[in-house]
């Protein structure tokens, strides 16, 4: 009886991870496209597909469905080498033209390593997979009027004499790849650091917005400031980054009391105190200067009264 119904379960098996490039051009994706319409004056009636793992940028190749592995190898040695270097390594599927013994041994001989995967499993191919159905989408709207069909000025919707077109239109899109993330590292400031607490502390001066903020921060949140030089980059126009103050003796904010002295001849305490938001040196107040912290005074006396 034929199931009417999509079934979603758990894939068995444990997923390989690919190991990924440190700059562009280092791991591509390479397939293939095969039904499409004679087209051009060679008529092509094929694509071959790269895909740059590391910047995602697609380079799309017209070709024939029946060219050898000699004909691809030397579509790549004047077309894509030429403009990108040799690649470190190329990831497709078990495609006749990639593991035919001549693409092999002139791979080889370039130094590219071919990873393999298995046959009907295109996921781990899917970033090559994936561009080929934004490449299948957009030509057949192209080719929406048949290979005949012209316009008033005498152009063609042949596929491929727009490819270049169809090409620069997807590099330059805004997608999830090319737009910035909610989770990317976002700095602010600079701010001056006024003290080291250990190895994987600082604290540093806040002002303006973030004055109420705890001003001590793990080092791992932190990164030295490289203000922009003008001279090898004129066009460029930054934001005037502010420099906050430097004064330590405004709107202090008490942290805790720390000892209790009594003075001589006078009726009276002093309380040896620490603040929260400036450099840390502590200092003796009396006990009239302290009554807007009647809590830390109250949680100070506690700690202090003897236990029964």
């Amino acid at each position: 009886m034929p199931k009417s119904k999509q079934e979603y379960r758990q894939e068995f098996g444990l997923m390989i991870h690919i190991q990924e490039p440190e700059s562009p051009l280092e791991v591509v994706h390479m397939d293939w496209v095969t039904a499409l319409p004679p087209s051009g004056d060679k008529s092509y009636n094929g694509c071959l597909v790269i895909v740059d793992r590391y910047s995602k940028t697609p380079i799309l190749l017209p070709c024939h469905k029946d060219d050898t592995a000699l004909d691809t190898a030397l579509l790549l040695r004047s077309r894509v080498i030429p403009h990108t270097g040799l690649f470190k390594n190329i990831i497709s599927d078990r495609d006749f033209k990639v593991t035919s013994a001549i693409l092999t041994n002139i791979n080889r001989l370039f130094g590219t390593n071919l990873s393999f995967y298995t046959a009907y499993h295109p996921k781990t191919d899917g970033l090559a997979e994936r561009k080929i159905q934004a490449l299948e989408d957009r030509i057949s709207r192209f080719c929406a009027y048949g290979l005949e069909f012209k316009d008033s000025d005498g152009f063609t919707h042949d596929w491929c004499t727009l490819i270049p077109a169809l090409e620069f239109a997807y590099k330059t899109s805004v997608h999830s790849c090319t737009v910035p993330k909610k989770l990317e590292d976002s700095y602010v400031g600079p701010f001056i650091i006024v003290a080291l607490h250990g190895t994987n502390a600082v604290q540093v001066e806040l002002s303006g917005e973030l004055e109420n903020k705890h001003p001590t921060f793990p080092v791992r949140l932190i990164k030295t400031y490289q203000p922009a030089v003008k001279e090898l980059f004129p066009l460029r126009n930054p934001t005037p980054l502010i420099i906050p103050p430097v004064e330590q003796n405004e709107d202090k904010m008490l942290k805790k009391f720390i000892k209790e002295r009594r003075l001589r001849g006078k009726n009276q305490r002093e309380y040896l105190v620490r603040y929260r938001n400036t450099v840390p040196e502590d200092e003796w107040l009396e006990e009239s200067e302290t009554l807007d912290s009647v809590k830390l005074l109250r949680r100070f006396r506690h700690e202090r009264r003897p236990q029964a």
